[in-house]
């Protein structure tokens, strides 16, 4: 019998990264959203963040094709989930800084589905 006295290692929640076809384009929208600022950037990658959160990264795809939500024709690859205080003032907001409102709206009293300039779905959401 052996005894393992190692430790497993620290792991800490550091980042979700976006595939898109401009990174540069899509940190803008978000790094605008969230308050994020640019920690780190490349013509290949941009790593957006703050003091003390997560961050958001965003990688240049060569062929990248955008989600087709809600049709799963190409799928929507990943989403983002944000709690709001007012639906109708959130989605306007968002509409007048490049997001789009696709038709299908699962719970629109509860939730808003909207597209980022590169077509990620994202969600809007009342906080309870």
């Amino acid at each position: 019998m052996t005894t393992d006295t190692t430790s497993a290692p620290a792991f800490r929640y550091a980042a979700v990264t976006f595939d898109c076809a401009d990174p540069a384009e899509l940190s803008r929208f978000y790094g605008k959203l969230l308050g994020m600022s640019v920690l780190f950037s490349t013509d290949d990658f941009v790593l957006l963040g703050k003091e003390g959160a997560t961050g958001l990264g965003f990688t240049r795809v060569a062929d990248y094709r955008r989600p087709t939500w809600p049709d799963p024709a190409q799928g929507k690859q990943a989403h983002i989930e944000l709690g709001v205080d007012d639906l109708e003032i959130a989605e306007k907001h968002l509409l007048e800084q490049g997001a789009t409102k696709p038709d299908r709206q699962p719970q629109p009293e509860r939730w808003r589905v909207l597209l980022d300039p590169a077509g990620h779905p994202f969600c809007i959401t009342t906080l309870v």
